[in-house]
């Protein structure tokens, strides 16, 4: 008898145990999300490139210092002048393990092409920074200022000076017809496949100027071959170590200071697909604001001078939208839309 009561006794407690057990996970808050099989990082570019370079500093810094479980895989997705990407991304709805890093082509390729996308058909994480553009001429040229340059373009008379960029329809030759439209110049746009060849070709004395990035004309502004005019940004570039003998970033004006009122910023940014859920995307959000904190981000970041603003939620949305109208805009006035075609 006595043993059957203990083993009621024991059971009851048990069943109270579990009840409470059970009462206690219901309440607790649910453990984050995390990746459960491998990310797919997308690169809507191909290899070598500004964007692939970023894309595997991200994947390197997260193996360093193991940001994350499962592992992060590129995949370059160049078609289409990335459009192969972004499309990739919008068809994979409500997929967590499915990522992109944008540029500017966000915007561009589909008004450009007709192709059926928008930046609206992705979820927004995360601005990680913007890439700079400077107006560059030939350091034996003896323009000693943006308004210099300028005034001895219009002076040349139309479509006389030639200005090399990468691709067309892109942002090279977006940022020189905005050029144009400020300042009433007409140069002959000259595309190459890269920022190294355009590079090449100011130092050559075959084009007159060039809207590099300052990461693709570094070299040869430290070795004294090119002249550095202005940023196409509102605000000069933070970096004050010197570069050259005499100059750091941040010596050189921005183009408004110089005389030249042209602004341009490239979106360097993370998206998911659609349709996943605030405790996915917060995830990447944590992701990208611990490697944002990382010392290898910050040494890329003056390496290749970019502005390094860092945004998510409602700030990026608002940023996306008002960068769509300007490239809206831009392209129109450049008669680069599709339909105008």
């Amino acid at each position: 008898m006595m043993k059957n009561f203990f083993s009621r006794a024991h059971a009851c407690r048990a069943k109270v145990f579990t009840a409470a057990m059970l009462a206690l996970a219901a309440t607790a808050p649910a453990a984050a999300w995390e990746p459960a099989k491998p990310v797919e990082f997308v690169i809507p570019a191909g290899t070598g490139g500004g964007a692939d370079q970023m894309g595997r500093l991200l994947q390197g810094i997260v193996i360093k210092y193991k940001l994350m479980k499962e592992p992060l895989i590129v995949v370059n997705k160049s078609g289409g002048a990335g459009a192969e990407g972004f499309l990739a991304v919008k068809e994979a709805k409500g997929d967590p393990h499915k990522i992109i890093i944008s540029l500017s082509n966000l915007f561009t390729t589909p008004m450009a092409t007709g192709v059926p996308f928008n930046w609206k058909d992705m979820t927004p994480v995360a601005m990680l920074a913007l890439d700079q553009f400077v107006l560059w001429t030939n350091a034996e040229q003896p323009y000693k200022s943006a308004a210099e340059y300028i005034a001895a373009a219009k002076a040349a008379g139309p479509s006389k000076f030639k200005m090399a960029g990468t691709g067309s329809k892109q942002e090279d030759q977006i940022i020189t017809v905005a050029l144009e439209k400020a300042t009433g110049t007409k140069f002959i746009y000259v595309p190459f496949k890269g920022g190294g060849e355009v590079a090449v070709q100011l130092v050559g004395g075959h084009v007159q100027s060039t809207v590099n990035n300052p990461i693709e004309a570094v070299a040869q502004w430290r070795a004294g071959k090119l002249r550095a005019l202005c940023v196409f940004d509102d605000e000069r570039m933070p970096f004050k170590a010197k570069v050259t003998e005499t100059q750091s970033w941040n010596d050189i004006p921005t183009c408004k200071e110089a005389g030249v009122p042209t602004k341009y910023t490239m979106l360097r940014g993370i998206f998911m697909a659609p349709g996943v859920t605030p405790e996915q995307r917060a995830f990447y959000v944590d992701l990208l604001t611990k490697i944002a904190a990382t010392p290898d981000w910050k040494e890329y970041m003056e390496k290749g001078a970019f502005n390094p603003t860092f945004m998510t939620g409602e700030p990026f949305t608002k940023w996306l939208t008002e960068a769509e109208a300007t490239h809206r805009t831009l392209m129109s006035e450049a008669g680069f839309l599709a339909s105008s075609k």
